[in-house]
């Protein structure tokens, strides 16, 4: 039943809030100087810097590793990773036509790093640790030319390449113990490297930088310091800075026309450096590590990205950092929209909730509690305040437009508040704890009052719903039960059980059935009024169904869960009508938007996805 995401319509993604700050060179500007583009999840992302419209590469089955852009632009080069045993995709990508060009197969498991040759002509690609060999891909004729291991026996693994600036010929390779610099002999199909000499120096290269020229290769090292090595002879000219070195590495490096460097280091330090004796001429300090630095141009401006999983646009006159795009750095444990409106939507995570403008995928707001993880979160109906489920134990109140506490239940839940769902009337909060507990709450006009605790849940409670008329509600819970309670009398109504890990659960429009989801990839649907089993779908063929939403008219529903596919549901025939690829992360939350045009899916690599919502409403 759950169909195999080939056959099935795609989901339309119409954007996505995201940056993998993780990725080393994971950012670039494309030579047009009009799009930046850098990877999330399965996608490869090209965002224009003017207005922020966002276009997409879909063709990769799991997470992008590296990505390259030739020097004229007209090429893409993309790599991912896969499981142990099987070989990972490299996409070379017409950039005109936002196409693939070509598919290469050679690497195990990783494609750990990608370099274009200056005139197009070749492509080199790095394996990951356990692959730890080099391929040049002729591009005319989509086939490899040649490949050799990447580094010595004595030494350990190779982690970067970076091609010549005027050679196809030549281009270099560094890691942890190698710096070798390789020579293509396109006669003999060989390619075949020098060990350049770095004396008694031992370091592990995590990023190299080539000058126009080809003189020199600059080598940002996890010690903290850069080598300036001779390309031509391969001896070591240089390394600083000597007194203060970079604190914890050296993660990106780029050389400007001036011959200054850009330093980008793992304590979140952004420096602009003197290339001839490395003293740091200006510095920035951001938020975590820095991994990539991307040229616009020759270098006036410059965006740089962060393990905050943020890009900063800077100008090199002054200096000045610009926060162009942020997102969660963390996985996204719950979606909300406000009833009745599509414009916004929250979500939340490890330290923040955050509020998206939904049209511009737009931060308007961030709500921080340092070192607090918040589990679930909800509009109230009259959308005056956000109300949220904290590991603390705390049941927190927000106000939607200023972020301002309205009010905190301290001590809500033992082992963490894990669900959370506000009444009609928005007199009252429902909340389920790590304990199993289910807590109504009264909300008073100077605080609150405990109505009553429900103890029938034997664990973790992960989910509840709120029947229209404030009467009753269903919990979900991972002892493998779904409670019913009456909200009148704080007893249970009905009780259904099944061999699962409960995730989700849904009141069908009508409220005469529920469907529920959970760990054994089934969609049970089954009748409120006496708890007996209706039916039971296939939801997935691989992982948990973490996430799932109905439509308003009742006609759809959405899933979404370990398998990173976001699928769409007829309620009535119990078949799947559209498949979501683009996750790289296990989905942890779906929501419809009210006005069933949009679709958000949030992930555990912290991506929200918005997708068009295939069946918008009927206008008869």
């Amino acid at each position: 039943m759950a169909g195999d995401a080939q056959d099935i319509p795609q989901l339309e993604l119409e954007a996505v809030i995201g940056f993998n700050g993780h990725l080393f060179s994971g950012l670039r500007v494309h030579p047009d100087r009009e799009h930046l583009i850098y990877p999330l999840g399965c996608t490869v992302i090209l965002k224009a810097i003017k207005d922020g419209k966002q276009e997409f590469l879909h063709g990769h089955t799991n997470n992008v590793s590296c990505v390259s852009v030739s020097k004229s632009g007209c090429y893409i080069a993309s790599g991912q990773v896969t499981f142990m045993g099987f070989k990972a995709d490299i996409i070379i990508w017409d950039h005109a036509k936002r196409a693939i060009y070509a598919r290469l197969q050679l690497h195990k498991a990783k494609v750990e790093a990608l370099s274009f040759s200056p005139n197009d002509k070749y492509l080199v690609s790095l394996g990951g640790q356990d692959d730890d060999s080099l391929v040049v891909w002729n591009i005319e004729t989509k086939q490899a030319i040649c490949g050799s291991p990447a580094s010595a026996h004595s030494a350990g693994h190779c982690l970067t390449i970076q091609y010549s600036n005027t050679n196809d010929n030549i281009f270099v390779s560094a890691g942890n113990g190698t710096l070798r610099v390789w020579e293509l002999d396109l006669h003999n199909r060989k390619i075949r490297p020098t060990e350049c000499q770095a004396g008694k120096l031992k370091r592990v290269v995590k990023c190299i930088e080539i000058p126009e020229d080809d003189q020199f290769i600059f080598c940002g090292t996890t010690s903290g310091d850069i080598m300036k090595v001779n390309l031509k002879t391969g001896l070591l000219n240089g390394c600083g800075p000597v007194k203060k070195k970079y604190s914890q590495g050296v993660n990106a490096l780029r050389i400007l026309k001036s011959g200054d460097l850009l330093v980008g280091s793992g304590a979140g330090l952004f420096t602009l450096c003197s290339g001839a004796n490395f003293k740091p001429l200006k510095e920035v300090q951001l938020e975590k590590a820095v991994t990539s630095i991307a040229m616009r141009g020759e270098g006036q401006q410059f965006f740089v990205g962060t393990e905050a999983a943020q890009i900063y646009r800077f100008s090199y006159e002054d200096l000045e950092a610009e926060l162009v795009s942020t997102s969660h750095n963390s996985a996204v444990t719950d979606v909300a929209i406000p009833f009745g409106t599509s414009e916004l939507f929250a979500t939340c995570s490890q330290d923040d909730i955050r509020v998206w403008y939904k049209d511009r995928p737009k931060e308007l707001l961030r709500i921080s509690v340092p070192n607090m993880t918040c589990n679930a979160l909800d509009f109230m109906v009259d959308g005056r305040s956000i109300i949220s489920a904290w590991n603390d134990g705390k049941i927190r109140v927000f106000a939607p437009e200023s972020g301002r506490p309205m009010l905190v239940i301290h001590n809500a839940h033992s082992m963490g508040v894990t669900a959370i769902a506000g009444t009609r009337d928005c007199k009252k909060i429902i909340s389920g704890g790590g304990e199993g507990q289910v807590r109504v709450w009264e909300l008073q006009p100077g605080g609150h009052r405990l109505l009553e605790t429900m103890k029938e849940h034997k664990a973790t409670v992960t989910c509840i719903k709120i029947k229209s008329d404030d009467k009753e509600c269903v919990t979900a819970s991972s002892d493998g039960a779904c409670i019913i309670w009456d909200l009148v009398r704080f007893v249970r109504n009905q009780m259904v059980l099944a061999n699962t890990l409960f995730q989700s659960v849904c009141y069908h429009p009508e409220e005469y059935q529920i469907i529920t989801s959970g760990t054994d990839r089934k969609i049970g649907y089954w009748e409120v009024y006496d708890g007996s089993a209706i039916r039971e779908l296939e939801g997935s063929l691989s992982g948990a169904i973490n996430g799932m939403h109905i439509s308003q008219d009742g006609n759809h529903f959405v899933t979404g869960g370990n398998d990173k596919l976001v699928k769409v549901w007829n309620y009535l025939d119990g078949e799947v009508t559209h498949v979501g690829v683009g996750h790289g992360g296990n989905i942890t939350s779906v929501r419809i938007c009210t006005n069933n045009r949009t679709l958000v899916s949030t992930s555990a690599d912290g991506a929200i996805l918005q997708w068009r919502y295939p069946h918008p409403p009927s206008t008869s």
